[in-house]
């Protein structure tokens, strides 16, 4: 008897996240890449994404005693503006390599999204080194930020982490609005300050540098009032952007989700109080999973004809009876 099965992908700043299992079940065998799958010119590199994950899927099926994946979800950060090459050609290769007969390709906010709440209304802030918000009443999405982090992602780590060090470098200068303890970090960390602009602008990762910082400010929150500061206006920064996607009707749930939040208290506490000020008619909920968790859900509901989510093309786009 031919055992058939779903393949879920969650690709990311540092590879690909990788998924197989019966519809309705748990994943029955796990893996990932190291690598980043490249950008261009055309956007994400579709070639480049199925050299890495053929191999890994294949291996998986076996390993899961699958026959067949006929039904595949690829969650994929940066697909909403950057995703015109995987949508022409990723649902193509997947059914020439993998005998994949359904795809759904989904911005990895939309996975993230799905992972914490599911199919339900609502919205979910997702934040690590950036930040973006997500919602929807089920008949459309909706998303708010996600500009990186030279035009938004504001209240997320790079966010946090550089208004950080401009207080700590407010406090060398002795200008209005400097924190003596977040210069004291920035120097244990980085080295006098002077230098760190030399450190800091040419590299290709100072979003995560900074973010690197985050951390530091929530460690100083709760005897330093500028870093505290800091937090509560990352907080109304995320709360702007869940209530611009979040629904003004009904009983949605809003849940957060991302590295961003492992700094605790000192950041979820006045998140919880604006959240609860500004969008009072929303329920706060525990994120249930993680993207790929998000990418698994999906992927059963498409193998099982369920999938009750709104496509839209830059957001979820969904591909059925490839190989007809």
């Amino acid at each position: 008897m031919t055992t058939t099965g779903y393949l879920a992908v969650d690709s990311g700043g540092s590879g690909l996240r990788v998924a197989v299992g019966v519809p309705g079940r748990d994943p029955s065998a796990r893996g990932e890449t190291r690598e980043p799958v490249r950008t261009g010119a055309r956007g994400i590199d579709p070639a480049h994404l199925m050299a890495q994950l053929a191999p890994v899927a294949r291996s998986l099926a076996a390993e899961a005693g699958l026959d067949a994946l006929p039904t595949a979800v690829v969650g994929a950060a940066g697909f909403a503006s950057l995703g015109d090459a995987l949508r022409a050609e990723l649902p193509g290769a997947l059914a020439r390599e993998l005998g994949v007969r359904a795809v759904a390709l989904a911005a990895d906010a939309v996975t993230a999204y799905v992972g914490a709440l599911g199919p339900r209304p609502g919205a979910v802030l997702a934040a690590g080194t950036g930040l973006i918000a997500v919602g929807t009443d089920l008949t459309g999405w909706r998303r708010a930020d996600g500009w990186g982090h030279l035009l938004g992602d504001c209240g997320g780590g790079a966010w946090i982490g550089r208004a950080g060090l401009e207080a700590a470098l407010r406090a060398h200068d002795g200008r209005d609005g400097g924190s003596a303890p977040l210069l004291t970090r920035a120097e244990e960390r980085f080295g006098p300050v002077r230098g760190l602009p030399g450190r800091l602008y040419p590299r290709a990762d100072r979003a995560a540098v900074l973010a690197s910082f985050a951390p530091e400010v929530a460690a100083c929150a709760a005897h330093d009032p500028v870093a505290a500061d800091v937090l509560r206006a990352a907080a109304r920064h995320m709360t702007d952007s869940a209530a611009a996607v979040c629904p003004s009707d009904g009983a949605p749930e809003v849940a957060l989700t991302g590295g961003l939040f492992k700094m605790g208290d000192p950041l979820l506490g006045p998140l919880r109080e604006e959240l609860a000020r500004r969008l009072p008619h929303a329920r706060q909920v525990p994120a249930e999973g993680d993207p790929l968790h998000g990418a698994v859900r999906i992927a059963t509901d498409l193998a099982t004809d369920r999938l009750t989510l709104p496509g839209e093309p830059a957001l979820l786009y969904v591909v059925r009876d490839l190989n007809d």
